[in-house]
């Protein structure tokens, strides 16, 4: 089957009023890290929190008086998840999830809170998939499946028709690739909308499932990724299909640059981001020739990011940049000692935020004791100079 801006646009007639016509902004920020002009489209500002209210809300919208009254299933462990409970509750129609039994209580709870039936199962998203299967056979519903479905991948193509409405200077676009329903979606508008203008996928190193699909090689994919949203074992073959045919070239990013784009767009745009969400910017910081010269155009298509796991990137992001400093010292075992580095960390502008002073186990003498800091500073060189600091009152001191 081929899809052209004809579904898309019939999808936009479709969704509006029950799909946030999301903002898109140019962020200078953004811009000047990634040396190039960018527009963010925020579908992170959905009421689930990502994109994929669009092709939920389509597919729903195109079910038969029969379909809504059997009932809708789907299986997700994330966004597809609770944007087709929220769009089956408002049309009244019943609902059930398929969730893995790992996914996080959260999840789960915001799913039955969009109004729909959760059941775990499996260890695996595919476990559950089969699950789901089972189930719609049994039950007489109707699957409703998160990319490989000509509906959703309409719905999705929406973004990229706003985008374009908004911006029809945009040279070039970037989008997140998981199963494949968004990019295929907004490569079928861009292309008729705007001819010849590229459309780039994004993978992360460990999930490069339309990369090798593509390629024609075998797909070998696995591992911890913060960009769980689009880490995919088996792509649709639908919009396998048909990127194969637009010629959509996928480029691969790695997990600190995911972190980094996260950290980028919490800084520098206060936008909250998920790692699949920030994919489309970590593209453009690791192939900054590429996009040189150019109106790139892409979505924070997610924002739902664990607070803990968006702190820790922060974290790890200012620690790369020079911004924290982290010390260890071993100290003579008198009074007076410790004031004295504070002294010297705040009379060269320092703010300590962490302390860990032991004096018992990890000392190598009874006569010394092993600290350890935490610093927050402005700069290497600010850094460099709380270190110059210490060491000429005759301090031991390793960078960790």
């Amino acid at each position: 089957m081929t899809l052209t801006l004809v579904d898309v646009r019939a999808a936009a007639a479709r969704i509006q009023g029950r799909v946030l016509r999301s903002p898109l902004i140019e962020n200078p920020a953004v811009s000047e890290a990634c040396r190039t002009r960018v527009s963010l489209k925020l579908d992170n500002l959905q009421a689930t929190g990502a994109f994929k209210e669009r092709g939920a809300a389509n597919r729903l919208a195109l079910l038969t008086a029969r379909e809504r009254e059997a009932g809708v299933i789907a299986m997700s462990a994330g966004n597809h998840a609770q944007a087709v409970a929220r769009h089956a509750t408002l049309l009244g129609v019943a609902a059930t999830i398929v969730m893995p039994r790992f996914t996080p209580a959260t999840k789960v709870v915001r799913t039955e809170g969009f109004g729909a039936r959760v059941v775990l199962h499996g260890a695996t998203l595919a476990e559950a998939a089969a699950h789901a299967h089972e189930m719609a056979r049994a039950e007489g519903l109707v699957f409703i499946h998160p990319y490989d479905d000509p509906g959703i991948i309409a719905g999705q193509g929406t973004m990229a028709l706003e985008m374009l409405e908004e911006a029809p200077d945009l040279d070039a676009l970037i989008l997140p690739v998981g199963g494949g329903g968004l990019i295929t979606g907004c490569a079928v508008a861009a292309r008729e909308l705007k001819p010849g203008m590229p459309v780039f996928g994004v993978e992360v190193e460990g999930y490069q499932a339309m990369r090798q699909r593509l390629a024609g090689q075998p797909t070998q994919v696995g591992g911890p990724t913060i960009a769980e949203g689009i880490a995919v074992r088996d792509v649709g073959e639908l919009p396998a299909e048909m990127l194969k045919a637009l010629g959509v070239e996928i480029l691969v990013v790695s997990e600190r640059e995911v972190e980094q784009a996260i950290a980028l767009l919490a800084e520098g745009a206060k936008v909250v981001a998920e790692g699949a969400g920030a994919a489309g910017v970590a593209a453009m910081l690791a192939h900054p020739g590429r996009f040189a010269g150019r109106h790139v155009g892409t979505p924070v298509c997610g924002g739902n990011i664990d607070a803990r796991i968006l702190a820790n990137v922060l974290l790890r992001n200012l620690l790369r940049d020079g911004r924290l400093l982290r010390l260890h010292l071993d100290i003579p075992d008198r009074p007076g000692v410790l004031a004295d580095i504070a002294t010297r960390v705040a009379d060269a502008g320092g703010n300590v935020i962490e302390v860990s002073h032991q004096r018992l186990f990890a000392s190598p003498s009874v006569q010394t004791a092993e600290l350890e800091l935490m610093i927050e500073v402005r700069d290497r060189v600010q850094a460099d100079a709380i270190v110059a600091r210490l060491v000429a009152g005759d301090y031991v001191v390793r960078r960790g």
